[in-house]
């Protein structure tokens, strides 16, 4: 299937020059949608994967739906004052501003294999930030999946080696 055919791309959002990889087409597809969960389950099944980690927002359409198809439990990454409980937080850059990103101080536990499921790679930064967080809490990072990667902005350079795969490249 061609992904790129149920992905909109909108010009100038959010500001002048960024062409926005609008992936909320391809989630209004039901069977679209379906088939894009199941490739990354039949792909990360056999993995010995603990968790599933996803940040906000985007990541949570891809890693919640590919923990619960895989079995097991979904971290959410949010942005910080988003969490109730005691968290750790890291600060990065996006391609057009800064932020931080937090987690539950019990979300991973040492040794845990924790896997990274994302909309889009971009820059890198918000996944390095995800992965210092899991790394901070002792787990293990397998991987990272992504529906979308920006390979001209070269963001698989700030991930240090990890195992990556994308779906459909830009």
């Amino acid at each position: 299937m061609n992904l790129k055919e149920h992905i909109r791309v909108i010009p100038d959002f959010p500001q002048p020059g960024i062409r926005f990889k609008d992936i909320t087409t391809l989630l209004n597809n039901g069977p679209v949608y379906k088939e894009v969960i199941d490739h990354l389950a039949q792909r990360y099944r056999d993995s010995g994967i603990d968790l599933v980690a996803g940040p906000e927002a985007r990541g949570f359409v891809i890693g919640a739906p590919l923990a619960y198809a895989l079995g097991v439990g979904f971290v959410p990454i949010r942005k910080s004052g988003k969490l109730p409980g005691e968290t750790i937080e890291v600060g990065y850059d996006l391609e057009y501003g800064k932020d931080k990103l937090a987690i539950h101080k019990d979300a991973i536990r040492p040794g845990q294999r924790v896997l990274i499921a994302d909309d889009l790679l971009a820059t890198g930064g918000t996944i390095a930030s995800t992965l210092q967080l899991i790394r901070q809490l002792g787990g293990d990072v397998v991987g990272a999946t992504f529906l979308i990667e920006l390979s001209y902005l070269n963001g698989r350079e700030k991930l240090g080696g990890i195992e990556i795969e994308s779906l459909v490249q830009y």
